[in-house]
């Protein structure tokens, strides 16, 4: 398989996290894409930043997310991003970050994050009134299924990272 760029957006269009990964393939759960360590990634037209463990990154087909499952030894297990659903465009795998994020942690800890980011960009960028209470109801069910460890949040990823 070959290589996708994945292009993280704010609302309005201004360029966010991007990288390069390797296309694994789909399954059910959407398509996954391996991010290894080293890879180079930038936030915006920021400096660039190295990724220092590898990561396995999931793109439902229909649904308002993107997921991150880090290797050890990093802290972070899971990284869910509440984003519009992720399409294919001009060879780009690309999305709107919608600020919000769940994460739950190797210790177990589950949280919801930067909904003072999300709050502040509801003004600044205007996100329509559908589009908000979207991204609430997805932070919502996210919380729950990863918490309750429900696929693909419960290991469906360690086959695609040759763990399982």
């Amino acid at each position: 398989m070959g290589n996708v760029k994945i292009v993280y957006r704010k609302y309005g269009g201004a360029l966010h996290w991007n990288h390069l990964g390797k296309l694994l393939g789909e399954d059910e759960h959407g398509v996954w894409v391996a991010v290894p360590s080293g890879t180079v990634a930038r936030k915006g037209e920021g400096p660039p930043v190295t990724w220092q463990t590898d990561c396995l990154m999931l793109f439902p087909r229909d649904a308002w997310w993107t997921a991150t499952f880090h290797s050890l030894p990093h802290t972070c297990e899971i990284y869910v991003d509440v984003t519009t659903v992720p399409e294919w465009r001009d060879g780009e795998m690309t999305m709107f970050d919608l600020d919000l994020d769940v994460i739950r942690m190797r210790d177990g800890r589950l949280f919801l994050d930067d909904e003072d980011e999300f709050a502040e960009h509801q003004v600044l960028l205007g996100y329509p009134r559908d589009m908000i209470v979207r991204a609430e109801e997805t932070a919502r069910w996210l919380l729950a299924a990863v918490e309750r460890r429900e696929e693909p949040f419960g290991g469906a990823h360690l086959r695609w990272m040759g763990e399982g």
